[in-house]
């Protein structure tokens, strides 16, 4: 069973290696000719993005479909983890030129955003409506620890 802290952890992280990877994405093609002058010509290299998809991928389905499965039972960052990565493969594998630029980075913030939305849901309280009610004590659950 993966703890909250855990939890907490990897959507940090996947938070960051998606906002990165977006940034890659848009990054290389406009500097594409210039990194190998200042030795990172790997970062254009298809095998890195898919080893970087494949990381995410694994990262946000510990994260996320844990916390699902686990604790808020929301479908919200699940349908923006799975809306991410479907956008990144269909920039990767069906677009080309400057439009996979725009493409690709837009599932990566995708997969960001449903990283941040995953964390505050399992940081929210069960008795509330309203989007983000973070997690606090009730009156009644009050009344019934005395």
């Amino acid at each position: 069973m993966i703890s909250r802290l855990k939890a907490i952890k990897l959507d940090n992280v996947g938070m960051t290696a998606s906002t990165l990877c977006a940034i890659h994405c848009a990054a290389v093609p406009v500097f594409f000719t210039s990194l190998p002058l200042i030795g990172l010509g790997f970062l254009a290299n298809p095998w890195v993005e898919w080893i970087m998809i494949i990381i995410a991928l694994v990262v946000g389905i510990s994260s996320i479909g844990n916390s699902y499965f686990k604790e808020h039972h929301r479908i919200l960052p699940l349908a923006l983890l799975i809306g991410g990565f479907i956008t990144i493969i269909i920039g990767h594998l069906f677009i080309t030129g400057w439009v996979e630029a725009i493409v690709v980075p837009i599932g990566g913030f995708m997969i960001a955003t449903a990283h941040f939305v995953n964390y505050k849901y399992a940081g929210t309280c069960k008795a509330g409506d309203s989007f983000f009610h973070l997690k606090h004590a009730h009156d009644h659950d009050e009344q019934k620890a005395a």
